[in-house]
């Protein structure tokens, strides 16, 4: 148990933050808004709790604070939910693609500010980020409930009022705005959700993996991500916890795979570093085969146990 622990931790956790990341995408996509921001709004999160942790926060004693993370997990929150409003209002008036053009370009815009300001280390980035845990597998009691209370409460915002008028909103934006729903408020309102659950998805994995630097918010970590989803299901918070968790852990079965012997010495090469051009065949595959991804309210309905009749 203790090897597998030593092994196997820092995937374990890795895919309970992807699982996170999914969500975070899948909210915007509840209004049916194609946003790529997630990486953004996550290294921004990470940049915030590693400035802090290293620059301001001062403690005693070999582990930082839980208070110190809480209290960077809510000033990153805080962050993300402002520059996401003030992001969303004028980009969100766009759709399909040129909604996905916008996000990415304020993910390259981070990125860029991220390579030449001096307090988030330039290119090389900030490391010695201090570690709340004495093990990385220990991060668990930090990432599991996180992603537990997102699930929460996406259960119970798909059964409420907001979750139906996003779902109008994504089946047809003009019907449900002559039905009296509001589509800026409520697509300002998921974009929002979903900045707030990355940056807070970024401080801790700022201090997981306890470096941070630029490579963490780029253009091919919004093709992961959204694969996560599309893969997943986008119909359904499910799709893309599922999606998170076996993506995340896909590029350590092409590595082990890629080390049986006998592979030929290209396949096995593509295996270990094709990773984003085995993530865009699935995204294609799945686009084709499963447009709503493998995860669907229909299959989960046919998983439910029957109700017993009433004599």
């Amino acid at each position: 148990m203790t090897d597998f622990i030593n092994n196997y931790g820092f995937l374990l956790v890795s895919k309970i933050l992807g699982a996170i990341l999914g969500l975070s995408v899948y909210l915007p996509l509840m209004a049916g808004q194609l946003s790529l921001a997630t990486p953004g709004f996550y290294a921004l999160g990470g940049y915030i709790a590693a400035i802090l942790s290293t620059e301001v926060f001062k403690f005693n004693g070999n582990l930082f604070p839980l208070s110190y993370l809480f209290l960077e997990m809510l000033l990153a929150a805080i962050v993300s939910a402002v520059l996401a409003i003030a992001l969303g209002i004028p980009v969100l008036r766009l759709r399909g693609i040129f909604l996905a053009i916008a996000t990415i370009a304020f993910v390259e815009i981070l990125r860029v500010l991220a390579l030449n300001l001096e307090i988030t280390g330039g290119a090389v980035g900030i490391f010695g980020i201090p570690q709340p845990f004495q093990s990385q597998i220990e991060y668990l009691w930090v990432a599991l409930p996180l992603l537990v209370l997102s699930m929460l409460f996406l259960y119970r915002l798909e059964r409420i009022r907001t979750g139906r008028a996003l779902s109008a909103i994504r089946e047809d934006e003009l019907a449900a705005d002559a039905m009296g729903i509001n589509p800026t408020y409520y697509k300002v309102l998921s974009f929002t959700l979903g900045a707030v659950l990355a940056g807070l998805v970024g401080v801790v994995s700022a201090h997981f993996l306890n470096t941070w630097n630029a490579r963490q918010g780029t253009f091919d970590a919004s093709i992961i991500y959204l694969a996560f989803v599309l893969i997943g299901g986008s119909r359904t918070f499910v799709g893309p916890v599922l999606g998170g968790m076996v993506l995340t852990a896909l590029p350590e079965a092409l590595r082990a795979i890629a080390g049986i012997s006998g592979l030929p010495n290209w396949l096995a090469q593509f295996l270990r570093d094709g990773r984003l051009i085995i993530f865009g065949l699935l995204i294609v595959i799945g686009s084709v085969f499963y447009p709503q991804g493998i995860i669907t309210p229909e299959l989960l309905q046919r998983l439910k146990p029957p109700k017993r009749q009433q004599q």
